[in-house]
């Protein structure tokens, strides 16, 4: 017989997501178990096998779907699971003004990504955000910083101000020359089209780093 503790979505029903364990929510994503394994021990050891929910974020299709008992269909709803909790769209009226908030913003959508990628945060006359835009992503040591198109949509978004976040997948918050160059590039030109830029961080987990600060 099975107990309340074997049945995570009636607790996530009853008791909202916040009273259920890290097993328990990738148990509802997996929906089913396998031979001799119930789904929340199948949760239990995906958990235990990759490090926990921050290494089992950063796992990709082929590499869960090789689990036995996940295969193709289990592991895209985890990987979807995972990228669509990296896209929450800030609140209204978030306010950004220091490069703390700038990492607090980047670290969930980009902080455990396995390529490298560079969000444009743009801002309004106030520092609220106004949209937080990927505008490259790369392999798994380097992107390559658009400038051009950065600005290009601050100006068609009336933005302001701006800020730009990428992450390591190396796990190092420490900036590349490149990073401080496209980092001088890139406020050079926005003051020549009377966009202020606020910063470029860096991130890598829930660490980050500043690269005005480190240049």
């Amino acid at each position: 017989m099975s107990t309340s503790q074997d049945q995570p979505r009636e607790r996530l029903m009853s008791l909202g997501a916040v009273a259920l364990s890290d097993a328990e929510l990738v148990a509802i994503h997996l929906g089913t178990g396998r031979q001799g394994e119930s789904v929340l021990g199948l949760a239990r050891t995906l958990l235990v096998e990759w490090g926990g929910v921050g290494g089992l974020a950063r796992a990709d299709v082929d590499e869960l779907a090789r689990t036995p008992g996940v295969g193709p269909a289990k592991a895209c709803r985890l990987v979807a699971a995972f990228a669509l909790a990296g896209r929450v769209t800030p609140p209204e009226g978030v306010v950004v003004r220091t490069s703390a908030d700038i990492a607090d913003l980047a670290i969930p959508r980009i902080g455990l990504a396995r390529t490298e990628q560079v969000l444009a945060i743009l801002l309004d006359g106030s520092h609220r955000v106004c949209r937080v835009l990927t505008v490259a992503a790369g392999g798994a040591t380097s992107s390559v910083v658009p400038v051009r198109e950065v600005l290009s949509l601050a100006l068609r978004h009336d933005s302001v101000a701006i800020a730009l976040a990428h992450n390591h997948p190396s796990g190092s918050v420490s900036p590349s020359l490149e990073d401080v160059a496209v980092t001088d590039r890139l406020r050079r030109a926005a003051g020549e089209v009377g966009v202020r830029f606020l910063d470029h961080v860096v991130v890598a987990g829930d660490q980050w780093r500043s690269i005005t600060a480190a240049s």
